[in-house]
């Protein structure tokens, strides 16, 4: 993460410094976004583009400053997912936790071009890379019978107990980056493919981070709360001994990522650019 952030400053630098010689270039460009998204976590046993993928979708706004650098504002939703059955591993599957969240997000990024690139010119596809700021939200849930349940107003983990900690933030900030390729297909019209991921400060997207709470402790929250702090596969049925033992790994904050294609549409240009051949 720290290279690639190093990497995109200086290229950044490169790209306003052209920009100073590409005045005449300035273009707007409106689209979608179509696509998939996921996470990455503890109940994430595939990691990327595993069998939990689910659908993604969006809009986008992009901002042309010259054929190397852009502006992009997106507008996403997905739904992330993760369950310990779909693992080869024991000790997960006995813990038996899984959760599904849907993932709002709106984010702001800029865009390298490492080939000049102009919709509707002869510079038709470049590789690019990304990077910004965004803030999202998400709402992990389990079910329960045929019901979603929320967990965070659970404290699955003693949250929001007396002597507990402060329950998770349900909007928070993320830094999206990632890298893509764009291809001019008309005088107007640009598909883009992307990948990106998204750096977290929380590693509680799927809820599961610390140790096993109390029962006594999660009676504070409700039975429910009980119920769904310790859904392992009945060796110890009332969850005494497993209190302080651990339920996830603790301090290693979660991914989600979206990945798909973009389809988007050159408005008209402030000023009429003059192409040289």
């Amino acid at each position: 993460m720290k290279k690639f952030v190093v990497l995109f400053s200086f290229l950044l630098v490169c790209g306003l410094l052209s920009a100073q010689q590409e005045k005449n270039y300035k273009t707007h460009e409106i689209g979608v976004f179509i696509g998939c998204s996921y996470y990455i976590g503890d109940l994430n046993p595939s990691g990327h583009f595993g069998p939990l993928t689910q659908p993604a979708g969006g809009v986008i706004y992009r901002y042309n400053l010259n054929p190397r650098f852009s502006i992009k504002a997106n507008a996403l939703v997905g739904n992330i997912q993760g369950d310990d059955s779909k693992t080869n591993s024991a000790s997960q599957q006995e813990r038996n936790l899984s959760f599904k969240s849907y993932v709002r997000e709106l984010a702001v990024e800029g865009e390298f071009n490492f080939m000049e690139y102009k919709t509707g010119s002869h510079h038709i596809f470049s590789p690019y890379l990304f990077l910004g700021i965004a803030g999202y939200m998400f709402d992990p849930m389990a079910q329960v019978g045929n019901q979603w349940v929320e967990l965070q107003p659970l404290g699955t983990e003693g949250q929001g107990s007396k002597g507990g900690s402060k329950k998770y933030r349900l909007t928070q900030l993320s830094i999206p980056f990632g890298i893509g390729m764009k291809f001019s297909m008309a005088k107007q019209v640009c598909i883009s493919l992307e990948w990106g991921m998204r750096k977290t400060f929380t590693p509680y997207l799927d809820d599961v981070s610390g140790t096993y709470a109390a029962p006594s402790v999660l009676a504070q929250n409700g039975p429910m709360a009980v119920q769904l702090a310790n859904r392992s596969l009945g060796k110890d049925p009332g969850g005494t001994s497993m209190t302080g033992s651990e339920r996830g790994n603790g301090g290693v904050d979660d991914w989600y990522s979206f990945a798909g294609v973009m389809l988007s549409f050159t408005l008209k240009p402030k000023d009429k650019p003059c192409y040289a051949y």
